[in-house]
């Protein structure tokens, strides 16, 4: 009888800890838990309570997606017109890297946004072109190989003021989507995220976009409107450079929220196996399971997807009536973001499973957003 009330405890236990194991987005828990396992059932601790402590703090962390993207996504309505749903703008787009950009901003058409814009290298901007005609491309980027060093300042110039006509237009910007490396585009770039600033257009900055940021902070530091979107390598530098330290495995979390209170409150959202999520006073958990494929170009669908929700969140949370007043927009538009690619890489995964390429998982973006929002 002892004997069968020890195996049930442990049966028990060990569904718990399963539970506890998949909710878990921080190696603290999991440092906490095998310090309760090794102390054995019969110890007198109460499993099932630390269990429901344990769910009950990362419900804090994990977040229901589904219900911020129905909360934030507009209602398709006869009465609105063209433009109302999101004017998206990726600057990115050079001669060695056109497909960035096109991910990014046919993403956001994909989601629902209505207008797509990409702002180009002229090398870029034909071949940018040539993959839709949905997108509305400006070839005005310079790079330095095409710019003698005197004509540099009234080149930046006529850069600039040819976006500054567009910009109170656009809900977001996109920042680094196939932008490489070139001083003189990346210092163009730099004056066109300030201008954005100065006009209060939220900015996502993935790509190298981050390298950019990373080496002028300055450049998003205390903007509420701007959101991180690293990888695990561009993560790492971050951390380097903002907290003077690596990347730490065992309270991650934690660490997160330091890296976005030190840059001014501006909103970090660290891809990798759970996508966490933290403006600096909160941390939000995606751990929706997505594709055990890592082909290149996800992270530009991400960085589409999140002006694109990013911008309607700004939008439900205007509504005097809206619930959503308190909330942090950028936080939302990530959630949004890293949901709906997460749900799009997994249908797509399972239709083609090692062949699935980026372009097949923008074709299920719509479908991914039905799912949870339906239009009808």
């Amino acid at each position: 009888m002892l004997m069968k009330h020890v195996m049930n405890s442990q049966l028990s236990f060990l569904g718990c800890a399963n539970t506890c194991m998949l909710l878990a987005s921080s190696s603290v828990f999991r440092r906490q838990h095998l310090l309760i396992r090794s102390l054995g059932v019969g110890s007198g601790i109460h499993h099932h309570t630390y269990c429901a402590n344990m769910q009950q703090h990362l419900s804090s962390v994990e977040v229901d997606a589904d219900s911020v993207i129905r909360a934030i996504t507009p209602a398709l309505d006869a009465s609105r017109h063209k433009g109302q749903a999101g004017k998206i703008a990726v600057i990115g787009g050079c001669r060695e890297y056109t497909g960035a950009p096109y991910f990014a901003a046919i993403s956001a058409l994909k989601i629902g946004a209505d207008l797509s814009h990409v702002f180009c290298t002229k090398d870029a901007a034909p071949v940018i072109k040539s993959y839709s005609p949905e997108l509305i491309v400006h070839p005005i980027l310079e790079e330095s190989y095409s710019v003698r060093e005197e004509d540099k300042k009234i080149i930046s110039g006529k850069v600039l003021a040819e976006v500054d006509k567009w910009m109170e237009r656009f809900d977001c910007l996109v920042i680094g989507p196939g932008l490489g490396r070139d001083p003189f585009l990346l210092d163009c770039v730099s004056e066109i995220m300030r201008h954005a600033r100065q006009s209060n257009v939220p900015i996502v900055i993935d790509g190298d976009g981050l390298f950019l940021v990373t080496n002028n902070l300055d450049l998003v530091s205390g903007y509420a409107l701007a959101v991180l979107t690293p990888n695990v390598n561009e993560y790492k530098r971050l951390v380097q450079k903002v907290l003077s330290s690596e990347v730490d495995d065992v309270d991650g979390t934690q660490q997160l929220v330091s890296l976005s209170k030190q840059i001014g409150g501006v909103t970090v959202l660290k891809k990798g196996k759970s996508d966490l999520i933290s403006d600096g006073a909160t941390v939000k958990s995606v751990s929706i399971y997505g594709s055990l494929r890592r082909c290149g170009g996800q992270g530009d669908i991400l960085s589409g997807s999140v002006a694109v929700f990013l911008s309607w969140a700004r939008q439900a949370a205007s509504d005097p009536n809206s619930n959503l007043s308190s909330k942090n927009p950028t936080v939302l538009g990530c959630i949004a973001g890293s949901a709906i690619l997460r749900k799009a890489a997994s249908l797509a995964f399972s239709n083609k499973k090692r062949s699935t390429v980026t372009g097949d998982i923008i074709e299920c973006l719509g479908k991914s957003v039905e799912d949870v929002c339906p239009a009808c």
